[in-house]
């Protein structure tokens, strides 16, 4: 669709010409990505009097009572994705209406030492954009289907879920955590990998970043691209993980010091106070991308390793620029996860971490400076004693909407997702519980190849995670394993695990889950799970080679019936032995309609 584009001009009238200019670039529609480009004198990245810390610009958007603040970004020659330019004299405001009618805009650009990292408060030099004004008129979006544009943005529906804000539909995240380091492409501008020489000055050839050349051939000619060829393999790895079901994927934007080495934001490696303008260009694009597809950014800004690589841990100068660059680049998009910290605190093989105090202070400062109220997360260790000496203080803050947990044990998944909501619940403020990480850590998921059922996984890690109440999942690949958390080029090794995790997934998304709970004692049958809506709806797992097929439905008011979910296949519900049955204590329910032997889920509805 054409884009519709207004340019405003400042004239200065002792030149008689205008000399700077406003554009307002995009598709003027509710969710749609909206671009205000402001043109200065030229400035670059290596600038003695640094862009990106001592110049501020933000624009005010208000709408009736509504009024929201916009951080802006330097942006080199405004195409640096393509130009590789490291020098311009363009900024940008990146905007997501959330309502339509007419918007009222004011800019605010100003100088000053640190100016970029001090509150809205404080108060520099005026450049020429300073207090301009205008305003511009949205009209409802024409998007469908999987782009989030259609549904609006995600948000912590408040009752342990995701939710789209336009449709109130739920969100059930069902994504990829491997490779965490899926930024590290080959076609992303100054992206290798850091390396430590060996005395001979040479580098170990075995450690490569992606090219994701398997993946080729799933992009399609209306697809982007940048500098005309670039881009194909990473976009058609998103392409083919949509089209499995797939929407959401993990990735890091820092791991100096940590286990890549290879994804960084700044304009080099030792750098720490300036960004690299065409590499995050280029991140943009692979975003813009995922979000059309339907898939969100689980955002992950540091590692064990690293956690204390700015300002010692704690967010200061250097931790405020890195949070608000990436919040003033990529925090408008509607589908979004902001991770404080992979295994984020001290355990005895990292012994230098962050404090309470420092992962509440993060958390508190992204949510001041990001407008569009982003959804915060922590990732844990995989163990129970340093999830509980770590997630616990987080209980309640304001700052943080759920966990992002890493479970060493499957068999544990249930049992320790069940345990962290019912801590929120009792804080209250509910959070959304995710299985992010599943171990042992050298194994994960398999590739195919090696398990090509995936039993264990499917049982206690998938629907051991959903019927815990856990607001969704994404899938690790362990180490000793080919297309592994670190080196995975061809996400087709998991092909048939995608199914089974998308099927279980869509399954679950159809039950109105903010009311149901975790009620495993109803069903006798060991590792069996079961949420409920009391007296009303019961979700039952019962694993392979089940031979009691019971639930306890204490109401003898009510008949219910008896349908049956195949989790290793999907399709319709089916019948089994039993239709329907009354309450009243523990009944049996029969059998499932075929292959009694293996797993399946049964659905007990209120008649």
């Amino acid at each position: 669709m054409k884009k519709l584009l207004i340019i405003v001009t400042l004239i200065l009238f002792s030149c008689q010409k205008p000399l700077n200019e406003i554009l307002i670039d995009g598709e003027l529609k509710k969710w749609h990505k909206i671009v205000f480009k402001l043109k200065t004198e030229d400035t670059s990245e290596f600038e003695k009097d640094n862009p990106f810390l001592n110049y501020r610009l933000f624009i005010s958007f208000s709408n009736g009572n509504s009024t929201i603040k916009v951080p802006g970004f330097y942006a080199a020659d405004g195409n640096a994705a393509e130009s590789s330019s490291d020098s311009g004299g363009i900024w940008k405001v990146i905007f997501r209406p959330d309502q339509i009618g007419v918007w009222n805009y004011e800019v605010s650009f100003q100088k000053g030492k640190d100016i970029a990292v001090k509150s809205y408060d404080f108060s520099g030099s005026p450049l020429p954009h300073d207090g301009l004004k205008g305003s511009f008129k949205i009209y409802s979006s024409d998007k469908k289907g999987k782009d989030f544009r259609s549904k609006g943005r995600i948000i912590n529906g408040n009752k342990g879920y995701f939710k789209f804000s336009e449709n109130n539909s739920f969100f059930i995240k069902n994504g990829t955590d491997s490779p965490e380091n899926f930024l590290a492409y080959s076609d992303f501008d100054q992206t290798y990998r850091y390396q430590i020489q060996n005395r001979d000055g040479e580098s170990n050839p075995e450690m490569k970043i992606h090219d994701y050349k398997s993946h080729i051939g799933d992009w399609k000619i209306d697809d982007p691209l940048w500098k005309k060829n670039k881009g194909k393999a990473i976009l058609g790895a998103v392409n083919y993980l949509a089209n499995k079901g797939i929407n959401s994927i993990y990735m890091i934007t820092l791991n100096i010091q940590a286990d890549g080495k290879d994804v960084w934001p700044y304009s080099n490696h030792n750098e720490r106070y300036r960004f690299d303008c065409s590499k995050l260009d280029q991140w943009e694009i692979l975003f813009d991308h995922m979000q059309k597809k339907g898939i969100l950014i689980h955002l992950l800004t540091q590692e064990t390793e690293n956690e204390t690589l700015l300002d010692n841990g704690n967010t200061e100068v250097q931790r405020k620029l890195y949070l608000r660059e990436l919040s003033a680049r990529f925090g408008h998009h509607l589908g979004m996860i902001w991770n404080m910290g992979e295994e984020n605190g001290p355990a005895d093989w990292t012994p230098i971490g962050q404090t309470d105090e420092q992962r509440i202070e993060m958390g508190d400062y992204l949510k001041s400076i990001n407008p569009y109220n982003p959804i915060i997360f922590l990732h844990s260790h995989s163990n129970d004693h340093h999830q509980d000496l770590y997630l616990t203080p987080l209980l309640g803050e304001n700052s943080y909407d759920g966990a992002s947990m890493q479970i060493a044990d499957p068999k544990k998944v249930n049992s320790r997702i069940k345990f962290w909501i019912n801590k929120s619940i009792n804080s209250d403020k509910k959070w959304i519980v995710n299985m992010d990480e599943i171990g042992p850590h050298w194994k994960g998921v398999l590739p195919d190849a090696f398990d090509i059922k995936h039993d264990t996984i499917r049982h206690h890690g998938l629907w051991g995670s959903l019927l815990a109440g856990a607001g969704g999942v994404e899938w690790y690949f362990g180490w000793k394993f080919p297309n592994a958390d670190l080196t995975c080029e061809d996400f087709r090794s998991r092909d048939l695990w995608w199914d089974q995790s998308s099927i279980a997934t869509k399954f679950i998304s159809q039950f109105p889950l903010e009311k149901m709970e975790s009620t495993n004692e109803l069903v006798k049958t060991p590792y069996s799970f079961c949420l409920s809506k009391k007296d009303d709806l019961y979700l039952i797992y019962f694993p392979s080679k089940s031979n009691n097929f019971e639930v306890k439905l204490l109401n003898n008011k009510f008949n219910y019936s008896i349908t049956w979910f195949n989790p290793r296949i999907g399709g319709e519900m089916e019948n089994g032995s039993i239709k329907s049955i009354s309450g009243g204590g523990f009944k049996r329910i029969g059998k499932p309609p075929y292959e009694i032997h293996k797993d399946w889920v049964a659905v007990i509805k209120k008649k």
